[in-house]
């Protein structure tokens, strides 16, 4: 019995006892109960009514790999090798590497319900509550070597992007990496990361694995708890479903990378400056414990973005620096 078994009995809405529960999952009432005091440390609530059970406070969708297969279009299924669908990593982008290392992962997406050590960027922890976000890893094997690459991560976001406002979200992108949503108090709360980590020859073969982290639903009292404004995909389109999501993004995505090296970023450059969320803003560029003030300008054909200092036009690359609007 799993977290997720048990979680797929309760998530129907109806009460059940520890006994009928203990008989669904061939299991005796004292693993189950230990299942689900396991529960209630991951932040899933529940009811618990005497001489009824226990169910969910509210509804779970778990991930669902045979009906996002199913829904694929011919080319995708192409291109994709093999769907992983894991309740917990340490990392689904860590997962991937270590395929690669396997001799396998080309093709590759690992979809995860929570990521006990995940990462962003710069080092930075990725931290979600279980099965309230979509973590998506993708590898990619990439003949052209490493130049062939740049943008890659910004064309992601704008694939992103273009899925989320499908559903009515109205996504901006900060560069090089992050997918925001306005708030109230026109402030910006982050939606979702992108890490893409790259492995190999710099002229030659590599292998690149593309992660995602993109918060779907987050409850109060965890927000309540991150040092940075969070948004969510439920705060503009609550009915979205992550299964639908995870779908509509390995879609956009596989035949993304299988062409990328041919055409690089230029394809998706205007995409991307028209939802720029900093453009003509004062932003801070961060280099380790420096801080200049440059206005945001756009981004170019190769990814980087153009600020504007001391009436200088600059080019900063991705991987380099950090920006963020001025406080």
């Amino acid at each position: 019995m799993t977290i997720g078994d048990l979680i797929r009995l309760l998530s129907d809405g109806e009460f059940h006892s520890g006994e009928q529960l203990g008989e669904r999952l061939g299991v005796s009432r004292a693993a189950v109960w230990k299942q689900l005091r396991k529960l209630d440390a991951l932040g899933i609530a529940m009811e618990a009514v005497k001489g009824q059970g226990y169910r969910l406070a509210e509804p779970l969708e778990l991930l669902d790999g045979g009906r996002v297969v199913a829904g694929l279009s011919r080319e995708a299924r192409t291109y994709l090798s093999r769907l992983f669908v894991e309740e917990t990593l340490a990392s689904s982008n860590a997962f991937l590497r270590e395929r690669f290392e396997q001799g396998a992962g080309h093709g590759e997406v690992c979809l995860v319900e929570q990521q006990s050590a995940g990462r962003g960027r710069r080092g930075r922890v990725w931290t979600t509550p279980w099965g309230r976000s979509l973590m998506l890893s993708l590898g990619w094997r990439v003949e052209s070597g490493v130049a062939a690459l740049e943008g890659l991560s910004l064309a992601v976001g704008v694939a992103l992007a273009q899925v989320l406002e499908r559903h009515g979200v109205a996504p901006w992108l900060k560069w090089p990496n992050d997918v925001l949503l306005e708030m109230p108090g026109s402030q910006f709360g982050k939606l979702a990361g992108i890490l893409v980590e790259v492995a190999g020859d710099t002229a030659g073969p590599c292998e690149v694995v593309i992660g995602m982290g993109i918060n779907v639903s987050l409850p109060p009292s965890f927000r309540e708890g991150l040092d940075q404004p969070a948004a969510a995909v439920h705060d503009q389109a609550p009915d979205v479903s992550r299964n639908a999501l995870a779908l509509e993004l390995i879609e956009a995505l596989l035949p993304l990378v299988a062409h990328f090296e041919e055409g690089g970023f230029s394809a998706w450059q205007e995409a991307w400056n028209t939802r720029h969320a900093f453009a003509g803003s004062e932003v801070e560029i961060l280099r380790g414990t420096r801080r200049e003030l440059a206005v945001a300008e756009s981004v170019d054909a190769s990814g980087n973005l153009l600020v504007r200092q001391e009436g200088r036009l600059v080019r900063l690359a991705g991987g380099e620096i950090s920006v963020r609007a001025r406080p």
